[in-house]
């Protein structure tokens, strides 16, 4: 049912705040906030015992289901929570963790607004945790690209107005992408739907009635901002790039079936509204 969290979400909700407990490290131990950028021993043995501690209580609180959905919740919680105690004071570390903060919370909030909207859809891959092997591959890349220029150009990653720029547009991206969400509801899928239901309606109103294809619109700008926001050069090319082509063709896919589905009503719409992604005006058909 629409606007109430399951049993799937309350679990994945609890297990996100449990690992991002993990904030609250510092004031425990009555040492700094920046304990992830602390020289020695004391910070990472806190955080390995919190890691054991939590998931042992998951162990014995959830059966195997709701395990499974508490453990990856739990794990985003725990990478949000050291993210903003990075995030905290002068470290030089303090963009990666607004980075982490911002890909931690939007792939929980997927599978949260998805329990949330769309609980007949919601299963392990609304995470998008597992989203393909190209999109693992992207981010194993922005972190070797951080890493290396960190050691190498340390100024490079200390442009905090650059920094701020990103952050703004992950900031928009991911707020515009729920929106889409909460506004399509049971409309939205995380997979491009082949047969009409019962109950898929063409929405139009809301941010649908700015772009038609909102979410990705988000996502798009989402993905590079991350970048931005780590001021990788190289990242921020290819993730424009890769994110363009791969939004053109889920695009034209997407209204191929939406044109079988709605006809005349969607072809109206798509003369109406632009798709929201710069040079992307979707399939071509001739009349």
């Amino acid at each position: 049912r629409r606007g109430r969290l399951g049993q799937e979400g309350r679990a994945s909700l609890c297990s996100f705040l449990l690992g991002a407990s993990v904030a609250a490290l510092p004031l425990l131990l009555g040492s700094s906030p920046s304990l992830l950028a602390a020289p020695g021993l004391r910070g990472r043995l806190a955080l390995a015992l919190h890691v054991a501690g939590v998931n042992a209580a998951l162990v014995l609180i959830y059966p195997r289901p709701l395990y499974k959905i508490a453990v990856r919740a739990c794990f985003l919680g725990f990478a949000f929570g050291c993210g903003l105690l990075l995030s905290v004071g002068r470290s030089a570390w303090r963009h990666f963790g607004w980075y982490m903060c911002s890909l931690s919370l939007f792939h929980y909030s997927e599978y949260l607004v998805t329990a949330i909207n769309n609980p007949r859809s919601l299963s392990l891959d609304s995470f998008l945790l597992n989203h393909s092997f190209e999109y693992n591959l992207a981010a194993l890349s922005s972190w070797v690209e951080f890493t290396l220029e960190k050691l190498f150009f340390p100024e490079l990653k200390q442009i905090t107005w650059l920094s701020t720029v990103g952050l703004l547009m992950v900031i928009f991206g991911d707020c515009l992408r729920k929106a889409a969400m909460l506004t399509a509801g049971s409309n939205f899928n995380h997979i491009v739907q082949n047969e009409k239901s019962d109950t898929h309606t063409l929405v139009t109103s809301g941010v649908y009635g700015w772009f038609r294809h909102p979410s990705y619109v988000g996502w798009f700008y989402w993905s590079i901002g991350t970048q931005v926001l780590l001021c990788n050069p190289i990242c921020v090319v290819g993730y424009a790039l890769a994110s363009w082509r791969f939004f053109r063709e889920r695009i034209e896919e997407e209204e191929i079936t939406l044109i079988h589905f709605f006809g005349e009503e969607y072809l109206e719409y798509k003369r109406k509204v632009p798709s929201g992604l710069p040079f992307i005006k979707g399939v071509k058909l001739e009349l």
